[in-house]
Order: structure tokens, then C-alpha cells, then sequence
């Protein structure tokens, strides 16, 4: 009986791994999530709207720990708007994942977001949270705009459009609190 070759077992395994994963992605690319630096959800497939939606659930998220940090806040709108997000973020993200469950009978958790660590309170501690809240409400806005450019389910356009519409307005208190605070 012949051996086989040490080199030539290792390049048969790693090509079979490769072909294996190649099919995989083919046949479930909702495992393969949007690039978080460009908010691309892919192309239009069959799992676009769990995308949007795994997306949307991290956005929400990501209010909420935001939200955590800013009750160190000694301003009362801070303060203030800190509740009110970790009071209706919960219900947002419970409306998604019904959907996810519902749509996709997808049960599995969507991991948390990075955001910015605020740091201890000082004098520009809620500069650093005026400034993270616009970039997160951006950021939403992006993915708003690309997934009504590319799904056809009416609550995800619906759902787009009623984000968009507060995240813009959310935009314009934090800018003019930015302005009104620190002159920026």
C-alpha cells in the first residue's frame, strides 16, 4: 500500500474547506453580515430584510448602551432623553425580532454593537455623548436609505421611514443642543 503524501492530504483538506465554506455562504448567506463600515446589507436576496433587521436590532441596541453611559449626565435633557431611549428601544428591538422569528423563524440573538466609551464625567462629557448619539443616528440613516433602495417588504420600507424621519429630527435637537452648549 502507498502513503500519501503529507503536503498533498493538507492541500486536499484545505481545498475541500474552501469549496465546503464557498457552498455554505451560497446556500445561507444570512450568515455573512453586512460590512458594518460601509452599512452594505449585499445584494438583494432572499435574506436582505434579516439583515436590515439583525442591523436595525444592533442599532437599537447600540441607543441603549449609549444611553447607560449618558445617565452620569448632569444635565437634565441628557438625563432626560437617556430614559426615554432605554424605555423605547426595548420595544423597537421586541418588534424586530418578532419579525426575524416570524419571516425567517430566526431565534438567534443579534450580538451587540461597539460603541464609544464615553469615559468618566467631566466638563466635555456631554459633548462626547452629543457627538456619538449623531454619528449613531447617521449611521441608521444610512442603512434606512440603502434598504429601501433594495427590499420590496412594505414593513421594512414602513419601518425605514419612520427611523429615518426620527433619526433626522433626533439629528437636529443634538445639533442644536451641541450648538447651544458649546458653541459648535
Amino acid at each position: 500500500m502507498q502513503k500519501i503524501s503529507v503536503y498533498f492530504a493538507a492541500s486536499l483538506a484545505l481545498i475541500t474547506a474552501l469549496v465546503g465554506f464557498g457552498f455554505g455562504y451560497v446556500l445561507t448567506p444570512e450568515y455573512a453580515m453586512y460590512d458594518k463600515s460601509r452599512m452594505d446589507f449585499g445584494r438583494p436576496d432572499r435574506t436582505l430584510d434579516l439583515r436590515y433587521v439583525d442591523a436595525m436590532i444592533a442599532h437599537h441596541r447600540g441607543a441603549i448602551l449609549l444611553a447607560e453611559q449618558a445617565e452620569r449626565s448632569e444635565r437634565e435633557e441628557i438625563r432626560n432623553l437617556a430614559r426615554e431611549i432605554q424605555a423605547s428601544e426595548p420595544k423597537l428591538i421586541e418588534e424586530l425580532s418578532e419579525w426575524k422569528r416570524d419571516w425567517y423563524g430566526d431565534r438567534r440573538p443579534v450580538v451587540d454593537p461597539l460603541v464609544a466609551k464615553l469615559g468618566s464625567y467631566d466638563a466635555t462629557f456631554d459633548l462626547r455623548f452629543l457627538n456619538a448619539m449623531i454619528a449613531h443616528h447617521e449611521s441608521g440613516i444610512l442603512m434606512t436609505k440603502e434598504i429601501r433602495l433594495k427590499s420590496s417588504r412594505n414593513a421594512v420600507l414602513d419601518n425605514a421611514d419612520a427611523v429615518e424621519a426620527f433619526l433626522t429630527g433626533g439629528i437636529v435637537m443634538l445639533q442644536d443642543w451641541r450648538s447651544g452648549w458649546y458653541n459648535l
